[in-house]
């Protein structure tokens, strides 16, 4: 590419004649960015498309400025500009790269900020010689898993830290809507506020944008948002043929968020080969539509046997997936219990005790079972209660544990109960997300 053509895409991506944009904090992120951006490794943040990534490294940037970088030593590049369609390859990050030090001469080590690096074949050797010849500090996003594939994780084997973003958490989503719960008493006093943003949360998800949109147009943003994550992560990336089939595995899979699976079932209920059923399984999870966890197991093979259970990224894409009418509040609670677990940085399993019961979560911190974890609506109906509360003491026999806690999260009032002689934290759902 021609180098006034370089600096013009530059030039209108950076800031280094205008202001930065107005952006919304996410304070957890940010301040895990700041501090992982000390180390000097490759900072590698990946997620769903439209999860706020790009805002994530927007506000990394002020962050830099407030602590005295200097913005000509920043580079930020968006690797989905049309301009660079056709000239992506580890060649084109050097010349943007030469470009940037000629116009923009850095007096220090600058700090480049690659968006969409996955566009980029053997995007790996140039960020690995970067780093390599510590030539500079390399931030890059994905939304496809398979940047750090087997073969790119060695390339790059012990000069990167990572970080997963999702869509909005509840606390994040109320204070993106400017509400704020600051103790137990403002919990009560903003239950009828809550309960309304609650709602809306189940029913249109959390990708960020979609909160600024009137209600009778996020479904709409939300059509576009699966056609995109599907046409431009999936069936580009693999050259599919079959993208009517990808559809309607991914519209099965995202309505029915929760579901146990597997590869069999999905080639026998679409007609499809196993290999094909495997393949567009495996997009959908690399593409972060979907989280995929396993049956817990002592023994990994049997582990790895069992059907696995697939949770949706975001409700706002399992709803316009879903017929009408469907009653999904106890699939939709848990897959919001799910991906908050997930955010807590929780490694997370299901179970079935050896008399059949289904143990919703079993939550895996520092290779050690902490918790057991049940969600249901409401735990008032004297069947419901017994159903949820039983699988305890079965699944604590069946695999020997000691001294983990015991939740079951619902929405009614939060107590605790004794069943079976143990202490079962019973937690308001709104509540234990906050």
């Amino acid at each position: 590419m021609d180098k006034s053509e370089i600096i013009e895409i530059l030039n209108e991506w950076n800031y280094w004649n205008k202001e930065l944009p107005q952006t919304q904090a996410r304070t957890i992120y940010d301040s895990r960015i700041s501090t992982l951006l000390n180390y000097n490794e490759v900072l590698v943040i990946k997620g769903i498309r439209r999860s706020g990534k790009s805002t994530l490294m927007l506000n990394s940037i002020k962050n830099l400025l407030a602590n005295g970088v200097d913005i000509k030593n920043i580079l930020f590049v968006n690797l989905e500009d049309p301009r660079f369609i056709n000239k992506l390859s580890p060649e084109l990050l050097q010349e943007i790269k030469d470009v940037y030090l000629e116009y923009l001469d850095p007096d220090e080590k600058p700090y480049i900020f690659l968006d969409e690096i996955q566009n980029i074949p053997n995007w790996e050797k140039w960020v690995n010689k970067e780093y390599e010849l510590k030539l500079s500090n390399i931030t890059i996003s994905g939304s496809n898993s398979s940047m750090l594939s087997s073969e790119i994780a060695s390339s790059l084997s012990g000069r990167y830290l990572q970080i997963d973003v999702y869509p909005l958490s509840f606390g994040e989503y109320l204070q993106f809507k400017s509400i704020e719960v600051k103790n137990k008493l403002d919990f009560v006093e903003k239950k009828i506020e809550l309960n309304r943003e609650f709602e809306a949360y189940l029913k249109y998800g959390a990708f960020p944008k979609v909160l600024d949109y009137e209600t009778t147009d996020k479904r709409d943003l939300l059509i576009t948002y699966k056609d995109s994550i599907l046409l431009k992560d999936i069936v580009a990336r693999y050259n599919l043929k079959e993208f009517k089939t990808l559809e309607e595995i991914a519209a099965f899979l995202l309505a029915n968020s929760g579901i146990s699976q597997s590869i069999n079932k999905l080639k026998n209920n679409f007609h499809i080969s196993y290999d094909m059923a495997n393949a567009y399984l495996e997009y959908l999870i690399k593409a972060y539509m979907l989280f995929e966890i396993p049956k817990f197991d002592y023994s990994l093979k049997k582990q790895n046997a069992n059907d696995k259970k697939y949770y949706s990224v975001d409700l706002g894409l399992s709803n316009i997936m879903r017929v009408p009418n469907l009653q999904t509040r106890g699939d939709d609670l848990e897959t919001i219990v799910f991906l908050e677990l997930l955010r807590r940085g929780y490694k997370v399993y299901y179970y079935k005790t050896s008399n059949g019961l289904e143990c919703d979560f079993i939550v895996e911190e520092e290779n050690a079972i902490t918790q057991l974890i049940q969600v249901t609506s409401s735990l008032k109906d004297e069947k419901t209660k017994k159903r949820e509360l039983r699988v305890f003491s079965k699944t604590i026999e069946d695999l020997q544990l000691k001294n983990i806690e015991l939740f079951v999260i619902h929405e009614d009032n939060t107590l605790n109960v004794i069943y079976d002689d143990l202490n079962i934290k019973t937690v308001n759902i709104k509540e234990w997300l906050l």
